[in-house]
């Protein structure tokens, strides 16, 4: 297993850290003693097989899944824990809530409110979580979508949206909460190439502009390397391998990684 990290995580305390975690279903063990520093800014792409624990990692950096053990740590604080004097506890939901703000996830499916134009599915959160004044609010929203190339589509509703630019409301929908960390789980697998193509671009225009930490599960070989500062190869519910992304693809150390990558590769 290679463990090559870019320079600046060895002397940056992580914005996002796994210590020991696991996660299991019943008999099922998805994360198996999962050890992960992720650096501030830094992107990660996280490939692997079906089943060996990618979306799980996400879901619960989400507070969407609840780990068994270990912890996941947030720019510096317990994500799963609560501090109680020395001792770390099991978080509650209102340290879950607190915590949660730091974190922005743009799904698969888009899960926009079918009954909110763009600019309403933007401003929700921000009003409802952050207590921003509406009209805080729908500046903040009007900016995102036209970051995202959506400035004449902000009283369109979700069916009146191509799936690429729903997925681009999603985004900005994400980043009105001002996270710290942006999680991406699968965002293009359920467009056709063109539109994938063009959530792509929002995204690698995302990376370049904004200061943010970022975790992106993908099928994308191709964006993974171009993108991401380090790819992560899950297998069985651990790293297989990782490293940086030119590395890792030029010169896989595994036969397990290549085996996982000729056949995504034969199947493009």
């Amino acid at each position: 297993m290679t463990t090559d990290t870019p320079d600046h995580a060895a002397v940056t305390a992580p914005m996002v850290r796994f210590e020991r975690v696991s996660k299991r279903y019943g008999e099922l063990t998805v994360l198996d003693g999962l050890d992960l520093d992720i650096a501030p800014h830094e992107k990660v792409a996280i490939i692997g097989p079906s089943g060996s624990g990618k979306t799980t990692v996400l879901r619960m950096l989400m507070t969407l899944e609840r780990i068994d053990e270990g912890v996941i740590w947030v720019d510096g604080e317990p994500l799963t824990h609560r501090r109680r004097g020395e001792q770390l506890v099991p978080a509650d939901a209102a340290h879950l809530r607190r915590m949660r703000g730091h974190i922005g996830m743009v799904f698969q499916h888009f899960n926009l409110f079918p009954h909110m134009s763009a600019l309403r599915n933007c401003m929700e959160a921000p009003v409802t979580v952050l207590g921003l004044r509406p009209d805080e609010a729908r500046e903040r929203a009007g900016e995102l979508l036209a970051m995202v190339g959506l400035s004449d589509k902000l009283d369109h509703y979700p069916s009146q949206l191509s799936g690429g630019q729903q997925q681009r409301v999603a985004i900005a929908r994400a980043l009105a909460m001002r996270p710290k960390v942006m999680l991406f789980d699968e965002v293009t697998s359920a467009l056709d190439p063109e539109l994938c193509g063009e959530v792509l671009s929002v995204i690698r225009s995302l990376g370049a502009q904004h200061q943010l930490t970022m975790l992106m599960v993908t099928h994308q070989m191709g964006f993974a390397r171009e993108f991401a500062d380090r790819v992560c190869f899950f297998d069985a519910g651990k790293i297989a391998e990782q490293g940086p992304a030119q590395a890792f693809f030029e010169n896989p150390q595994s036969e397990r990684t290549r085996q996982f990558l000729r056949a995504v590769m034969e199947a493009v």
